[in-house]
């Protein structure tokens, strides 16, 4: 999996670019929906194996899981809103793109992303990203050095990029 930093940063550019002028709530929102995929992470607490449809890297990763989850904290936080479907739009975006930017680590057993029509597992035919340590005190490790500077590589500069090209098109 790629870091939770990794992925609240994704949701920060998302929800810069879509939406520059949505309050700090969206923009916290966004960030949740970006990381929220690997509370599955909790799966293993509960005897849950790694493969099962439920455990690491599977419903909550999938596309299906990202457009209920967006669909529901929409509703929830945006109900009464008449562009509720902008945020809608927003938080499955963000929310998905979870599962998706994992296809793209070089660890695991792939990621489930049509769960739960399939319990097949994917991954992107690039494996670039260095897989994160699950536990947070493997992070702070040697390898949590690796992994953030391949993070910074493959997802910070796109993001810091985009960020920049956001800012130069909304200031106009």
């Amino acid at each position: 999996m790629a870091s939770a930093f990794a992925h609240a940063l994704i949701g920060l550019t998302a929800k810069r670019l879509a939406l520059p002028k949505a309050s700090f709530k969206v923009t916290m929102i966004a960030m949740f929906c970006a990381a929220i995929p690997d509370a599955d992470v909790l799966a293993f607490k509960f005897g849950i194996p790694y493969e099962h449809m439920f455990g690491h890297r599977g419903f909550t990763h999938s596309v299906f899981f990202g457009i209920l989850f967006g669909l529901l904290l929409a509703l929830i936080f945006h109900w009464k809103n008449k562009d509720k479907l902008k945020y809608a739009l927003l938080y499955i975006f963000c929310t998905t793109s979870h599962g998706i930017v994992d296809a793209f680590t070089n660890g695991g057993r792939g990621i489930a992303l049509l769960a739960p029509f399939t319990d097949e597992r994917f991954f992107a035919p690039w494996r670039v990203i260095q897989v994160s340590p699950i536990s947070i005190r493997r992070f702070f490790t040697e390898w949590g050095w690796v992994v953030i500077q391949s993070e910074m590589m493959y997802i910070g500069i796109p993001c810091l990029l985009l960020l920049g090209l956001g800012f130069i098109i909304h200031k106009k």
